[in-house]
C-alpha cells in the first residue's frame, strides 16, 4: 500500500516554497490580508464606493437595462426545422400558436357571434399576428360522425377557442402587449362571456412574480438564527446587510448583461436565491473568525485583515468552486441552461466581492462595538477559546488537549466509532435517494398552475370540453418538395393510412396541403395532458417510427412540432447530455480540491460525498413532486414531472454549494493538520471549531431556499426545496457524520500525493498560515 502509515508522520511544509523546515512568519502581509486591513482602515471610503455602486447600479439598469425571456429555441432538432419548413412554404401555419378559451356556462355561443367575429377581427389586426380562426365558423370536429371533439367548438356550444397564430413567442413581446390583446377581446367579455388565455400567451399573461416575500421570509429566519447562535445583535446583522448589497449589485449586473444576451425570466429568482444564500454564508465565516481574533487580543483593523487572509483565503476557493461548477453547465451545449448558470455566476461574484472588500469594511466601522448589544454572552468559533493542539513527537496522542465543548467532544466520539457513524449516514443518504430511481423528466403544463392564472383557467375548460390533449396538440409535418408531383396523390394516402388509428392518440385529423402544395399538415391529439409520460412517448414515436414509415419509398421528408413537440426535444436534449455535467462538474472541484488541499483521497472524498447528498436530495424533490407527497400542500395540483433542467440545474448549484463547507471545513483541519501532523487531533480540531458556524450557515441557507417555496412558479418551488434539502443533508449528514468518520478511517493517508504529482502541483498558502499577526 503507497500509504504512509507511521503514526507520528512530520507533518507538510507549510511553507510555499517548500523546504524542510517550518514557515516563518511573512515579514510583509499577503495581499489578502493587506487587502482586509486597507478596507477595514477605510472603511468610509470603501462604504461609500458600495453606495455607489448600488445607485449607480440601479440608474444604470432602469436607464439601459435589458428584459428577462423565455424565447429560446434548438436549432438542429426536428421540432425547430418543422417549424422552419412551415414558414417557408405557409407562414401563417409556421407561427406560434396559442388559444383563447370562451365560455359561457349560461348560453351557447352562437348567442353572440357577432361579438365573436368582432373580436377575431380586431385580434387579427394586432402586431404581430399572423392570423386568428374564428371557431363559429369553422364549427365543431368534422372529422365524421362519432370521432372525438377536439374542437374549436364543444359539442354543447358552450365552450370554444380562438388559435391566433403570431409570428414570434407571445412569451417575448412583454406585458405592454397584453392591453391589446384585453382591448381586442372586450366585446365577448362586456357579453358575459369568459375569456381566458391559454398556451403562450397565457404564460405573457401571469401576474408578475414577486419573491420580496420569500426573501423576507429568508432574512427573518437568518436573524433568528443568527442571534441564538452567536449572541450579538451587530454580528447578526451584518451578514445579511453586506449579503443583501451584494445581491443588489450583482442583479444590477445581470440586468445590464440581459441587454445583451436573452435570459430566461427565472434567472433573477434563481440569482436571488444563489447570492442572498452564499453572501450571508461567506460573511458568516469571515466574521466569525474576526470576532475570535477580537476576543484573542487583536485590535479590530488587524483582526479584519487576519479573517480576511485566512477565511477570506476558503471564501475566494469556495465561490471559485461554485463559479466553475455553474460554468459547468455550459457543457449542455443550451443556451437556456448556460445563462441560467451565468446568472447565478454573477451574484456569486458580487458576493465574493462583497465577503472581500464590504464585510472588512463594516467590521472595521463597528471596531470593538461588534459585540456591544447582545441577547445573550457572544460566542465566535467555538463554545471555550479553540487553539490548535501542539504539536509533539513521541505519540501521535501526546500534548494538551486545549479544546472542549459540544462539538469537539461529538467528534471525539465519531474517533472511536468511526464505521458505526459512516453506516449510518450512508444508510439515511441510501432511504432518501430511493424515490430517485423512478424519476420521471418532463415538462410542467399549465395544469398544475394555481387557479388565479389564466393559463390554468384556460387548461381546465380545454380538458373538460376537448380532453387533456387539445392542450397540446402535435402538428404533424410532411415535406414533399422532392416528391414528384405525378407520385403525391399516393403518398398522401398512404401517410394518411398510417397516420389514422396510431395509438395513444384519440383523433389525427387528415393531411392538407399548404397553398404551394409542398407540404402536408396535420394535427395529432394526444389521449392524455401535455405533461404526461405518455405524450412524450407519443411525440416520440410519431417522429421516429410512424410517419417515417407513412413516408417510406419516398423522398418526403418528416416533421413532429408544436409546443409540446419542442418541449420534448428539449427533454431529449437535456436528458443526454446530464451525464456528461456531471462528469465534468466532478472532474472540475475534483481537481480544485486537489490543488487546493494537495490530498487525493480527500478530493476523491469530496465528490463522492456530494454526489450522495444531492442523489439524495433528487430523492426528496421526486417524492414530492412527481409522486405527490406533499405536492398540494405546497401549492402544487396534482402530481408533476420533474422539470427536465431543475437536475441539472440542481446538480451545478448544488455541488458548488456544498463545497463551500467542505472547503471551510477542510481549510481548518489542513490548517492544524500542517501545525501538528496528527490526522484524527486535526479533525476533532477543526469540527469543533467550525461546527457552529457550519450548522448556522446551513440553517439560514436552509431558509433562504425554502422560503422560496411559497412563489407560484412551479419551477422556482422545485428548485427552493430541491437546494434546501441538498444544504440540510450536505451540512448535517456529509458534514457531520459522513466527513469526520472518513477522515477518520482515512488518517495520515487523506494527505497522500504521489510524488510525481506533487512535484508539479503549484503550492497554495490557502489557510494563510504565514500570516500571522505583527
Amino acid at each position: 500500500m503507497p500509504f504512509p502509515k507511521q503514526p507520528e508522520p512530520s507533518p507538510p511544509d507549510p511553507s510555499p516554497a517548500g523546504g524542510a523546515g517550518r514557515a516563518e512568519p511573512s515579514r510583509r502581509p499577503g495581499a489578502l490580508r493587506r487587502l482586509g486591513e486597507w478596507c477595514a482602515h477605510h472603511f468610509v471610503v470603501v462604504i461609500m464606493l458600495w453606495l455607489a455602486a448600488l445607485g449607480g447600479g440601479q440608474a444604470l439598469v432602469h436607464a439601459y437595462g435589458g428584459e428577462y425571456s423565455d424565447n429560446f429555441s434548438l436549432p438542429g432538432t426536428q421540432a425547430q426545422e418543422g417549424v422552419d419548413v412551415l414558414k417557408q412554404h405557409d407562414p401563417a401555419a409556421g407561427g406560434y400558436g396559442a388559444q383563447i378559451v370562451l365560455h359561457d356556462s349560461a348560453k351557447p355561443l352562437a348567442d353572440v357571434k357577432d361579438q365573436v367575429a368582432t373580436v377575431v377581427g380586431n385580434l387579427q389586426k394586432l402586431p404581430h399576428v399572423l392570423s386568428a380562426q374564428n371557431p363559429l365558423a369553422t364549427g365543431t370536429s368534422s372529422q365524421g360522425s362519432g370521432a372525438p371533439n377536439v374542437g374549436p367548438l364543444s359539442t354543447d356550444g358552450k365552450t370554444a377557442y380562438i388559435t391566433v397564430r403570431f409570428d414570434t413567442q407571445p412569451s417575448v413581446l412583454g406585458p405592454s402587449y397584453l392591453p391589446g390583446v384585453d382591448q381586442a377581446v372586450q366585446p365577448l367579455r362586456a357579453a358575459g362571456v369568459e375569456v381566458e388565455y391559454g398556451g403562450t400567451l397565457g404564460e405573457l399573461a401571469r401576474p408578475h412574480a414577486n419573491d420580496r416575500s420569500s426573501e423576507l421570509i429568508g432574512f427573518g429566519v437568518a436573524i433568528v438564527v443568527l442571534l441564538v447562535g452567536f449572541g450579538s445583535i451587530l454580528a447578526a446583522c451584518v451578514p445579511l446587510v453586506t449579503a443583501l448589497a451584494g445581491v443588489v449589485v450583482g442583479l444590477a449586473g445581470l440586468g445590464l448583461l440581459a441587454a445583451l444576451l436573452t435570459f430566461a425570466t427565472v434567472s433573477p429568482t434563481l440569482a436571488t436565491m444563489i447570492g442572498i444564500g452564499v453572501g450571508i454564508d461567506y460573511a458568516l465565516f469571515l466574521i466569525t473568525r474576526h470576532r475570535q481574533h477580537l476576543m484573542d487580543g487583536q485590535d479590530p483593523v488587524t483582526g479584519a485583515g487576519l479573517a480576511v487572509a485566512t477565511s477570506g483565503r476558503a471564501v475566494l476557493v469556495s465561490g471559485c468552486t461554485v463559479i466553475v461548477a455553474l460554468a459547468g453547465l455550459s457543457v449542455s451545449g443550451v443556451s437556456f441552461i448556460s445563462k441560467l448558470g451565468l446568472a447565478a455566476a454573477v451574484t456569486v461574484v458580487s458576493a465574493v466581492l462583497g465577503a472581500l472588500t464590504l464585510v472588512p469594511a463594516v467590521l472595521g466601522l463597528l471596531g470593538r462595538h461588534i459585540d456591544k448589544y447582545r441577547v445573550r454572552r457572544p460566542v465566535a468559533e467555538a463554545e471555550t477559546t479553540a487553539k490548535a493542539p501542539p504539536a509533539t513527537s513521541g505519540t501521535a496522542d501526546g500534548g494538551a488537549e486545549v479544546q472542549g465543548g459540544t462539538w469537539h467532544r461529538y467528534a471525539r466520539r465519531v474517533e472511536r466509532r468511526p464505521w458505526w457513524f459512516l453506516g449510518g449516514g450512508v444508510v439515511i443518504i441510501g432511504i432518501l435517494a430511493i424515490p430517485l430511481f423512478s424519476i420521471q423528466l418532463g415538462h410542467i403544463g399549465d395544469g398544475a398552475d394555481p387557479t388565479s392564472f389564466t393559463d390554468r383557467r384556460a387548461y381546465d375548460l380545454m380538458s373538460s370540453a376537448f380532453g387533456p390533449g387539445s392542450n397540446g396538440p402535435l402538428t404533424l409535418v410532411v415535406d414533399q418538395t422532392q416528391v414528384p408531383q405525378a407520385d403525391r396523390s399516393a403518398l398522401a394516402t398512404q401517410a394518411q393510412k398510417t397516420l389514422t388509428g396510431v395509438p395513444g392518440t384519440v383523433l389525427v385529423t387528415p393531411l392538407t396541403p399548404t397553398s404551394d402544395g409542398d407540404v402536408l399538415i396535420a394535427t395529432a391529439y394526444s389521449d392524455a395532458s401535455p405533461q404526461d409520460a405518455s405524450t412524450t412517448d407519443l411525440t416520440n414515436r410519431l417522429a421516429d417510427d410512424v410517419l417515417p414509415q407513412a413516408v417510406s419509398g419516398t423522398a418526403a421528408k418528416t416533421y413532429v412540432t408544436g409546443t409540446t413537440a419542442a418541449q420534448v426535444d428539449f427533454l431529449d436534449v437535456v436528458s443526454s447530455r446530464l451525464p456528461l455535467i456531471i462528469a465534468v462538474v466532478v472532474a472540475l472541484a475534483f481537481l480544485l480540491i486537489l490543488l487546493v488541499f494537495r490530498g487525493v483521497l480527500i478530493a476523491v472524498k469530496a465528490a463522492v460525498l456530494n454526489v450522495l447528498s444531492i442523489a439524495a436530495s433528487y430523492g426528496v424533490v421526486v417524492a414530492v413532486f412527481q409522486w405527490g407527497w406533499g405536492g398540494p400542500a405546497l401549492g402544487v395540483s396534482g402530481k408533476v414531472p420533474i422539470e427536465s433542467y431543475v437536475p441539472m440545474m440542481m446538480f451545478a448549484i448544488v455541488f458548488g454549494l456544498s463545497m463551500d463547507y467542505e472547503i471551510f471545513l477542510l481549510s481548518r483541519v489542513h490548517e492544524a493538520w500542517l501545525k501538528t501532523g496528527r490526522a484524527k487531533d486535526s479533525v476533532a480540531h477543526a469540527l469543533g471549531i467550525t461546527a457552529r458556524v457550519i450548522t448556522c450557515a446551513a440553517l439560514i441557507m436552509v431558509s433562504v431556499f425554502a422560503a422560496f417555496i411559497v412563489s407560484d412558479n412551479i419551477v422556482v418551488k422545485m428548485l427552493g426545496l430541491g437546494l434546501a434539502v441538498s444544504v440540510l443533508i450536505d451540512a448535517t449528514v456529509v458534514r457531520l457524520l459522513l466527513v469526520p468518520a472518513v477522515m477518520t478511517l482515512l488518517g495520515t493517508a487523506a494527505w497522500w500525493t504521489p510524488r510525481w504529482l506533487d512535484r508539479i502541483l503549484p503550492r497554495l498558502d490557502t489557510e494563510g498560515t504565514g500570516e500571522t499577526a505583527r
